[in-house]
């Protein structure tokens, strides 16, 4: 073979393209989480996130804050998408926080909490 770098070269930069399209395509978008947070979980966390949506008042217990930076930063991405699409039972929270499986696609749950990520990440 007379060009052994070029074909090197040609193949790393086919896989950049490939895997680089990948990672976009399923980059989180938290501007539609934003949607999906007004829809889905701001009757109960509040649109800001503060855990005093208008149905809060009547939960015990109260909804998550979402701002509470110390408590959201230990909670991994899996552990969101677990309790989002299975409800608080699932991880032994709340029996109030209904499961949004069935309603919110993966992508659209992963959305959601690229934008819970800026409520209390900032």
């Amino acid at each position: 073979m007379k060009h052994p770098h070029f074909l090197s070269a040609f193949l790393l930069s086919l896989g950049i393209v490939f895997f680089g399209t990948a990672l976009l395509a399923d980059a989180a978008d938290p501007a539609e989480g934003k949607k999906l947070y007004g829809q889905f979980c701001a009757a109960c966390h509040g649109e800001s996130g503060k855990g005093d949506g208008p149905a809060s008042a009547a939960l015990n217990p109260k909804p998550r804050n979402h701002t509470d930076k110390e408590y959201m930063s230990k909670l991994s991405d899996e552990d969101m998408m677990k309790v989002i699409k299975e409800g608080g039972p699932s991880v032994g929270k709340s029996p109030i926080m209904p499961p949004w499986g069935a309603a919110l696609k993966d992508d659209q749950v992963k959305d959601v909490i690229a934008y819970i990520r800026t409520l209390c990440c900032k």
